[in-house]
């Protein structure tokens, strides 16, 4: 993959108004997101929130309240929309603004819409409440739902040019397993209320967690605060990895992606400094402090941090 050529070609008001749309949804219910793609100029930003408010969609069926069976049903009816869009049958015409804007964007950019199949075959494992045994088996789960829209993304950023595409790729998927699991370490306690366990079986057992999280306090004799060092160590290794892809994009792309993943590597932080804090309530970043965090990756500290860490893995 080179890196993607933009095009400069005026965008017509049904597709301007839906890529409108798409960046509303993302600005009210994405704040970390849309944290780090304002930091990319226009046709990429409206490209990444078309993904996110189509990506959005698939997640709202998955957590939502309807039946099993309804839920099903809803998101294979989403995959055929994803089919018309990929057939090229999604018009600036069609009645769903989302379809419009995907469409519009998987014109300018080489993005790999399977992606997004892959997203709704993980929230498919969701409405059928799998749980996971070992880390290996919920890494098959956070590739479908992180792994790939780090995939998705990689489309619309493209690489520098000369840069191993494959393994940008390789690392765009390992830092949406970091972000996933910093996600399931966060709302520990809100998936548990909603009947649902991420962490791996193993993981629990090994710590005395297995009875579950349903109040604000961990189980009776159990470890919680070494499951969940346990799981920040994890994360940590998989953000190290992650993150050698800033190099490897231009200064825009690198900035975006350092800025949300820098987000959530913060929040990381907080939880491995108080644990509990998972279980009574939500853990988020002041704006301030995602502020700094946008700043920081528009200067390219992180990118020249990493370039220098892998120069000297190298040698």
């Amino acid at each position: 993959m080179s890196r993607t050529v933009e095009s400069h070609q005026p965008v017509s008001a049904p597709v301007l108004a839906a890529y409108r749309y798409c960046e509303a949804v993302t600005g009210a219910q994405a704040r970390n997101f849309a944290y780090g793609i304002r930091l990319l100029p226009t046709a990429r930003r409206q490209a990444m929130s078309a993904l996110y408010a189509f990506s959005r969609r698939v997640d709202d069926i998955g957590d939502g309240a309807l039946p099993p069976a309804t839920k099903h049903e809803r998101l294979q009816e989403t995959r055929a929309l994803l089919d018309a869009v990929r057939a090229g049958a999604v018009d600036e015409d069609h009645t769903d603004p989302v379809a419009v804007a995907l469409a519009h964007a998987a014109g300018v950019f080489p993005i790999p819409l399977g992606g997004l199949d892959e997203l709704i075959d993980g929230v498919l494992m969701d409405v059928r409440e799998e749980t996971y045994e070992t880390w290996d088996d919920l890494t098959v789960y956070c590739r479908c739902v992180a792994g790939a829209i780090g995939r998705l993304s990689l489309g619309v950023f493209g690489v520098r040019p000369g840069a191993d595409a494959v393994r940008a790729a390789e690392y765009a998927d390992t830092l949406g397993l970091a972000l996933q699991l910093t996600n399931i370490l966060r709302d520990v306690r809100e998936d548990a209320d909603n009947g649902r366990t991420y962490l791996p079986a193993e993981d629990l057992a090994k710590f005395g967690c297995s009875a579950g999280f349903h109040g604000d306090r961990p189980p009776a004799g159990a470890d919680f605060t070494g499951l969940v060092q346990h799981e920040v160590r994890r994360a940590r290794a998989l953000f190290a990895e992650g993150y050698r892809l800033l190099p490897l994009l231009d200064r825009r792309s690198a900035a975006c992606v350092a800025a949300m993943a820098g987000i959530y590597r913060r929040l990381l932080d907080r939880i491995e400094r108080d644990p509990e804090a998972v279980l009574r309530g939500r853990v988020s970043l002041p704006a301030h402090e995602k502020a700094y965090v946008a700043v920081r990756g528009l200067s390219g500290l992180d990118s020249r941090h990493i370039s220098r860490h892998t120069a000297r893995r190298r040698t």
